[in-house]
């Protein structure tokens, strides 16, 4: 309980350095709020003179009751007006924290490290980042708002019963414990009710991205029956804890209300009787002086005690809100919280010449599986070196570390004689081109996606690379050409789309090359085009090849074999093929699979 209470006093302070900016709003709240809950307060006061006009002795007083009519209906009109800008204020916070904390995650997710994205789903990050960040400015500032004129309105109306008839008052002051406690016992658990509705909400968001993501997959493979069990099990779960959650919410309120509205029916009956004993007069009690209790002062004070007890109705609903608030927070700021990249450094390199080695590399993923154990390569500059092996050996992490996606746990990468992780993040990435397997490509035009990285090319420097790329031929197929966005309504093939990444990589002309499976998606003759075009491009530069066919890394200066982590063979292909080791095996099963698919 200490710990969950540290937890959200922690979260509150937090949530408050983001309001604070935004202060005007919040006093201007707390102004409307007071002009709002005093003309709503002044009214029962106002038609309660009314009443004793009217039913004093004597003649009605009609210029009482008009007077007093007037101001109350001044005073309903003065409480809309206030009601509308305190929510004018309360919006415009909500609006400008949604802004804030979705800008803020958003910029936490952009600098985080590949780990993060490759160990978190990312249909829960999306989740955290658009439901969450709804969930808490509706449930903390709205919820405060309601909580600050609920306060506002208790006092109140206790100050004016006690000026009323304070033995009354005491008796609704005595029995309101009743409602905050079952108020208490009702939403002990919805904190936690909540946070967990909140996981599960994120892995069914998880799962129904990745069935869509991956549809034809699934299609293909028979699997929508799985996945619909999968989704109507998790959602299952989420009908369940969520039913609990709003369950324990909604019975808070009937149940206040319940404990209220027989202290109003008490008070009710109990002034009643004073109104009687009072026939208008002074009312006493012993030897003390209650002064006069009237019909219009017994509706006055039915009023004020209904309004009296409705705030903690209300509070109660904002404590639910609060709850669930908090556990929106706890995620949103887990994801803002993400430590980013480490992106300083002093080290500059002005002509990058493209020397590359790695000194007693150790890295794993997880401690208690090692991966890479003491690597140590040596690139010359202007080298063609081909990475290859079995699936799982190590080759994309690899290139995760040159790139410096992920830190090495031991040892050092170095280009020029420097060490990586002394050259700036940003600097340092620029010195690679990279294509990889999975192409992307935004929602913008052809010309825009070739020239993403690249923002001030020129129009003919974009044509220049599609056409180095062999993107030319199918560009001016389509209707808008180079101008033609590329929405879901465009239908390019996966190799096309490919080639456009490659031309995106041409264009920027960086001194060292990444091509991790870049070709795997390209039919036998464009391979043949782009393997001439990338000829073409990485001469002269430090070029490292992924490769899973070795037909296409025949010609490459080093290829490194690696197998569990470890380069266990370097050299040419005709120095490999002389050694006759594992190369030679997994260059012959090729030769031998290609010649049996032939057959």
């Amino acid at each position: 309980m200490k710990e969950k209470t540290k937890m959200q006093k922690g979260l509150i302070k937090r949530l408050t350095a983001y309001i604070r900016p935004y202060k005007g709003y919040v006093i201007g709240a707390v102004i409307f709020s007071i002009f709002y809950v005093a003309f709503t307060l002044i009214g029962p006061v106002l038609y309660g003179e009314a009443i004793d006009a009217m039913l004093g002795k004597g003649a009605v007083d009609f210029q009482t009751v008009y007077i007093m009519v007037g101001c109350f209906a001044a005073s309903v009109l003065l409480g809309a007006a206030s009601q509308k800008l305190l929510n004018n204020c309360v919006n415009s916070l909500c609006y400008k924290l949604v802004r804030d904390l979705r800008r803020d995650a958003f910029d936490s997710l952009t600098a985080a490290p590949v780990k993060y994205v490759d160990t978190h789903a990312q249909g829960d990050v999306m989740s955290r980042v658009v439901n969450d960040v709804d969930v808490i400015t509706d449930g903390l500032l709205q919820g405060a708002a309601q909580l600050f004129t609920g306060v506002m309105t208790i006092l109140a109306t206790l100050v004016v019963m006690f000026v009323v008839n304070y033995i009354i008052a005491l008796v609704v002051v005595v029995l309101t414990p009743l409602s905050l406690f079952v108020a208490a016992v009702i939403t002990k658990r919805t904190f936690r009710l909540f946070q967990k509705q909140m996981r599960i909400q994120g892995e069914l968001t998880a799962h129904t991205k990745e069935m869509f993501g991956g549809q034809k997959t699934v299609i293909l493979f028979n699997e929508e029956e799985y996945s619909e069990k999968k989704f109507e099990a998790i959602n299952a779960r989420l009908n369940e804890i969520g039913w609990r959650a709003q369950y324990s919410s909604a019975l808070t309120n009937p149940s206040t209300r319940f404990v209220n509205a027989v202290i109003t029916a008490f008070v009710g009956v109990l002034g009643a009787v004073f109104c009687i004993l009072s026939g208008g007069g002074e009312l006493t009690l012993g030897s003390i002086s209650l002064g006069a209790f009237t019909v219009g002062k017994l509706s006055v004070f039915l009023s004020y005690a209904n309004q009296y007890t409705k705030p903690f109705n209300e509070i109660s609903n904002v404590v639910t809100q609060l709850q669930n608030a908090f556990a929106s927070a706890a995620r949103v700021f887990e994801v803002t919280d993400e430590p980013g990249e480490r992106t300083d450094g002093k080290t500059r390199i002005a002509n990058c010449r493209g020397d590359v080695e790695m000194q007693g590399v150790y890295f794993s993923y997880t401690p208690e599986k090692p991966l890479i154990e003491d690597l140590n390569v040596s690139v010359k500059a202007g080298s063609k070196i081909a990475i290859v092996g079995p699936t799982g050996c190590g080759k994309t992490t690899l290139i995760n570390l040159l790139m410096r996606f992920y830190e090495p746990q031991r040892g050092k990468i170095t280009v020029d004689g420097e060490d990586i992780r002394d050259i700036p993040l940003d600097e340092y990435r620029k010195l690679f081109g990279m294509v990889l397997q999975e192409s992307f490509l935004s929602g913008e035009t052809v010309a825009y996606n070739i020239a993403y990285g690249t923002e001030h090319a020129s129009r003919e420097e974009i044509e220049a690379a599609a056409k180095a790329a062999y993107c030319d031929f199918f560009i001016g197929n389509l209707e808008h050409g180079y101008d033609t966005v590329l929405s879901g309504s465009v239908n390019i093939s996966q190799g096309e789309k490919q080639l456009l990444c490659i031309a995106r990589v041409m264009l920027v002309d960086p001194p060292m090359l990444i091509l991790d499976e870049a070709t795997s998606n390209i039919d036998t003759m464009t391979e043949m085009r782009i393997q001439k075009a990338f000829r073409k491009i990485m001469r002269g530069r430090t070029s490292f090849i992924v490769a899973h066919r070795l037909s296409t890394i025949l010609d490459a200066d080093l290829i490194l074999v690696m197998n569990k982590g470890s380069v266990i063979e370097q050299g040419t292909h005709a120095e490999l093929m002389e050694k006759r080791g594992f190369y030679f095996d997994l260059y012959n099963s090729q030769f031998a699979r290609s010649e049996s698919k032939a057959d």
